[in-house]
This record gives C-alpha cells, sequence and structure tokens, in this order.
C-alpha cells in the first residue's frame, strides 16, 4: 500500500477540452509512453470545477465519466435522449464522452467533482462517503477528497486526518478496509485493466 496526501495548494488547473471554463486537477494518469499528457494519452483523471452558466460539456470521445455536484444544488445534465438528475448534491451520474450533454442549473452556480477514464483502460467508481462506515476496497488506486471540510478515516490500520480540500491517494496491491471516522468526504476509486 502506498499513500500520498495531495494537498489543494499543488493542484495544477487547466481548460476544459471545449474552453468553456477551468478545471482543478486533483490526481490523474496518462500513457506512459506519451509525449504530453492530453486527452488523447489520458487514462483517467479526478477534477473539480465549477459550472457558473447554462453551456455544452465537451465532445470527449472513447472517455467515460462520472459526475456529483459537491456544492450547490440544481444541476440537471441533459441530452438529446435524456436527462441526468444532480439536483441534490452527492449525487452521481454515468455518461459517456460522446453524449451531447447540456447543462442546466435550476438554483444557480454548483461545483462538481468529475472521474473521467479511457473506456478500456479503466473501471472507474465515484461515491459519496457521508456515512460512519466501512467497506471493503479493492485492489488499484482510491482518491478520498475532502470536498465539505476536514474529514477522518481509517484505512486498513492506520488514521487519516484530511483537511479541507485536500485528497488522500491510497494505491493498493490488495484489498483492504475504508472507514469514515468524522465529516464526509468524495471517494473515486479506479482499477486499471490487465
Amino acid at each position: 500500500m502506498k499513500i500520498t496526501l495531495l494537498k489543494s495548494e499543488d493542484y495544477s488547473r487547466s481548460p476544459w477540452k471545449n474552453g468553456g471554463g477551468i478545471f482543478t486537477d486533483i490526481a490523474g494518469a496518462w500513457r506512459a509512453d506519451a509525449a504530453v499528457k492530453d486527452w488523447s494519452s489520458l487514462l483517467w483523471r479526478l477534477a473539480s470545477t465549477p459550472i457558473v452558466a447554462p453551456g455544452p460539456f465537451s465532445h470527449m470521445p472513447g472517455i467515460d465519466r462520472l459526475q456529483m455536484v459537491v456544492n450547490g444544488r440544481g444541476l440537471v445534465l441533459k441530452s438529446p435522449t435524456q436527462e441526468f438528475d444532480e439536483r441534490e448534491p452527492f449525487t452521481t451520474v454515468r455518461f459517456t464522452g460522446e453524449m451531447e450533454v447540456v447543462t442546466a442549473l435550476e438554483e444557480g452556480p454548483v461545483e462538481v467533482v468529475n472521474l473521467m477514464a479511457r473506456r478500456g483502460a479503466a473501471e472507474i467508481d465515484l461515491i459519496a462517503l457521508r456515512e460512519s462506515g466501512t467497506r471493503q476496497l479493492v485492489a488499484g488506486t482510491h482518491l478520498v477528497y475532502a470536498a465539505r471540510g476536514d474529514c477522518r478515516i481509517r484505512l486498513g490500520d492506520e488514521e487519516f486526518s484530511i483537511s479541507h480540500e485536500n485528497t488522500l491517494k491510497a494505491e493498493l496491491t490488495a484489498a483492504s478496509q475504508l472507514t469514515l471516522v468524522a465529516g464526509m468526504a468524495v471517494l473515486g476509486s479506479i482499477r486499471l485493466a490487465a
């Protein structure tokens, strides 16, 4: 098990693929043989971003996306064939990067967390940890993001405090137990394809 604390002051910023806003990049991975870290070499990425005005999402062929509102409320994603309801914070929606999506903001600006992965390169999951309790984590990379205030977790036999907007990155070679001790957090899980 390798544990790394990712501090908010070290996060990088990058533009949305369509140029409509700015991501705060929390963590990510790109192909090792790639000359540059760009959308074509992306394996996975966890990022947060404000959505302050209605508009289209970036077209991202080959990318699977999970998204969750962490501040604000009233977000709805609309595509020609369906709606994704994120009106309530900490609700996860899943959609593909090929889908034409336009945002509707029913109650003003929101901040969201996105977990994206190259289809076939990784399996991803994004959930809110809101109540004390234990869950089993599989081998892979797990990111515990303190989206709303400080939180405390226990991973295996060790306890960790995570300050607001910081992230604990756990790279597990075997299954382990994660317990939310105090506060709340967002858990992003990535398992690379063999």
